[in-house]
Formats: structure tokens, sequence, C-alpha cells
């Protein structure tokens, strides 16, 4: 009998069932049905790329990209008529001889990054498994990502190729694929080597582990394992990266700087800015290296004392802003945001309009100069929690995914104001009928 797994996925899912079925999370495993299709399915992302088509179109600079694939050529060429041409008639099954006519050739693919960004279905529909990952098995430091693959290809464009992420492989059909994974172990024993196996690889084939992806599969994809995926007919996956960025990544990029920045010294008047000495020729560069090593020391030294205070800081805002992106990476050029903060009406925010966060993004809080700064959709819009305008049990009830009647309350509707310009509030305006008894 098939497993029939909750929806969401529940804690026990993911510190139980989850582990027990990927050997503690280090191998490929299928889970079937688990994806139901109310929340994604192919329109969804046929629905994406038309929505990169439109900001083409209007020359709006959007994160989200699509890639045309034939076979394993990158066809930048054809991109242009992808995102030009007249638009296809119907569903999948007239996207297909669309894709078709504008490559001229019978198989192709189209790659979608930032998928997220530009369809706000999958971004909900895929956002509800992406928090239940989160509170169940942790947030992922980079966020996660959508990559969309569709088309009717003989193998992935990329060959057979290493992942780098613990990653989710959501496949939304309407048909089947057929994907292949290596340990890369196996696969360097095979090959000699990690480059990727392009071309003709039916001999790998065989010794690979083979899985069978139907319309609501998600195949976990361990990092450092090697895959392909090849189908005979149009179908639609997703992939789901979660980006775990090395310490020693946020740190060299982002914590360390911050931190020597600081200690760079302020201003002309600032010791640490008091030019150096002129360079003695008969001792050589010699005593300017032990000089400049000295002040290292120094600097190094203080600087450790505080890299503990800036990793603190720079890890709450990165916690505060992934969760309340809904665990998305936040990039700039987010289509679905720009829109989103368009159609919310500051002039509709009136007593007797009603607020509901839009899915998956949360309200969360910071600590910024002694009072909790809110944060919606990864962006800080200079609302503070208080018991005058917004306070816990408003932000707790829009978590939950009430929708709020908005009282005559000045300090509230001047934050949810703000709060709409993040582009993530959905707003119902306040019935006529109400507003015109009230006059």
């Amino acid at each position: 009998m098939e497993t029939v797994y909750p929806w969401p996925p529940d804690h026990a899912f993911w510190t139980g069932t989850f582990p027990d079925q990927t050997t503690g999370r280090t191998t490929p495993f299928l889970f079937k049905g688990i994806i139901p299709a109310t929340a994604a399915g192919p329109d969804d992302v046929l629905a994406g790329f038309e929505a990169i088509r439109r900001a083409h179109t209007a020359d709006i600079g959007i994160k989200a990209h699509a890639r045309v694939y034939v076979g394993e050529d990158r066809r930048d060429d054809l991109l242009p008529q992808a995102l030009t041409a007249p638009a296809w008639d119907g569903g999948a099954d007239a996207f297909v001889p669309w894709m078709q006519d504008l490559a001229s050739a019978e198989r192709f693919s189209l790659v979608i990054n930032n998928l997220e960004t530009v369809s706000p279905a999958l971004a909900a529909g895929l956002g509800t498994f992406l928090k239940s990952l989160i509170d169940g098995w942790g947030l992922p430091l980079g966020g996660a990502e959508q990559v969309a693959f569709a088309g009717n290809y003989a193998g992935t464009a990329f060959g057979i190729h290493e992942g780098y992420e613990d990653a989710f492989l959501v496949h939304l059909g309407p048909n089947t694929k057929n994907f292949y994974c290596w340990p890369a172990e196996q696969y360097e024993k095979l090959t000699g080597g990690k480059e990727p196996t392009y071309g003709d690889y039916r001999a790998l084939l065989e010794e690979a582990e083979h899985f069978l992806l139907e319309p609501g599969d998600a195949l976990f994809l361990p990092r450092r394992v090697f895959h392909v995926g090849t189908q005979d007919t149009f179908s639609v996956s997703v992939a789901m990266p979660l980006y775990t960025y090395p310490y020693a990544q946020l740190l060299q990029s982002r914590i360390i700087p911050d931190v020597l920045a600081d200690l760079a010294g302020d201003g002309p008047d600032d010791p640490l800015n008091e030019p150096s000495a002129m360079a003695d020729t008969t001792t050589g560069p010699g005593a300017v290296a032990d000089r400049l090593a000295g002040v290292g020391r120094e600097l190094l030294t203080v600087a450790a004392d505080r890299v503990r205070a800036a990793a603190r800081e720079h890890t709450e805002q990165r916690w505060a802003t992934l969760l309340s992106n809904g665990g998305w990476e936040l990039v700039e050029g987010d289509l679905s945001r720009q829109e989103a903060a368009y159609a919310f009406d500051p002039e509709q925010v009136i007593p007797g309009a009603g607020i509901r966060l839009i899915t998956p993004y949360q309200v969360t809080t910071l600590l910024d100069g002694g009072s909790q700064q809110v944060l919606l959709r990864g962006h800080q819009p200079g609302v503070a929690l208080d018991s005058a305008g917004l306070d816990r049990d408003t932000v707790t009830a829009l978590n939950r995914g009430d929708t709020l009647v908005l009282p005559d309350s000045a300090e509230l509707l001047t934050a949810v104001r703000a709060l709409g310009a993040t582009g993530g509030l959905h707003l119902t305006p306040r019935p006529s009928d109400t507003k015109d008894v009230d006059a």
C-alpha cells in the first residue's frame, strides 16, 4: 500500500519519516503523492513564464529569468522570440506546439530561475511545504529558490551533474519523468572524475538508482549527489534548492568586513588614519612589513572580540528577513512583490476595510534601537511593534491567516499603509454600503 503523507507535512514527518527514509538525510528518496494538485500544477509554472514575458514587454527589471535549450545547447538566440511572440492559447497542450514552432525542434526545455518571484500561486503552494520544512527540519540560512524545468527533453540540458545543496524536486506533470541518481563516490569511480557527462550516457543510466516521478511526487536530492532527468513527453518539475551557505562564507562576505570597516578609523583625526611614516630606504621594506603586521594583529585582536556581537546582529537580521519572506531567498527584482505593492491602495485603508497577509509571508520583528521593528516580505517598513499602532495580538492574528477588519485607529491605519507598501498585504476595501451609511 502506498504511503499517504499529511499535507502540509507535519512535525512527525520531518523528525521521523523523513530522516528514516533518507538515511539521516543523506540518500535520495521519492515521496509519492506528497504535493497536492491544489498546491502546485504545471499551469502555475506557465503563468510564471507569462509574467516574465509581461515584465519584458513593460521593460521591468526582474530577477527571474528564463533560458531555452534544444538538446544540451543553450539557445539564447531563441529567448527574444520566446519573450515577445504572441502567447499560446491554452495550457500545456497549447504550450508544447508553441515552443516547438518557436524552437524549430521537436524537443526543447525551458528553465526558469527564481520562479517564486513571478508565480504567487507557487510561492504560496510550495511555500506551505517550505514552511513545514523550516518548522520541522530547520531554516536554510540562504533561503530557498524555485527552479522550473519544463519540456519534453530527452535529458536534462546540464547533463549528469552534481548538486551542491540539499534540494527537493517537485514533479507537477502532466506526464511522468525518469530520474537517475549516483552517489559521488560511485560516479567518480564510473567516470574518473566529477565533471558533468553530456551526450550519450545510456551506459551510466544502467548503474544509477532510478526513480519514476509522477504528478505530486517530491524527490529528496541530498547535496553532492549526481543526477539527471529524462522524459519522452512534456512535463514540468520544480527544484527547490535549500541554500545552506557555509559559515566561513557568511563570515568572509558579510560579518568580518563589517567588523573591520568599523575598526578602520573615523575621519582624518582618528589615530588609525594617521598617515604611514616615510619608509627608510636604508632598511628596506622589512620595517614597513613589521609595522603593518603589528597594526594588523592589533586590529584582528579587537575584531575577534567584536565578532560575536556582529554575528548575532547579522544572524538575527537574516533570520527575521527570511521568515518574513516565507523562507524564500530575498532578491531584488521580485515582480510579484512589486505588483502586490502596486495593487495595494493606501487610500482604501480606512475603518471597515479588511486586511490579510499574502501567503506565505509573515510579520516578524527585529530589535533595533530599543524597539521591535516589524519586517514583512523581507522589508522593514519603519513600523514599530507597540500598543498604540501595531500590537502583538494583531501580528499573531495576521500570521495565523486571519482577515482583520480595520478599526477606527489612526495609528494602526498608518502602520497598515506602511506594511502594504512591502507587497505583503491583501486589502479588501470597505463595503460600499457601509461607506454610504457612514457618510
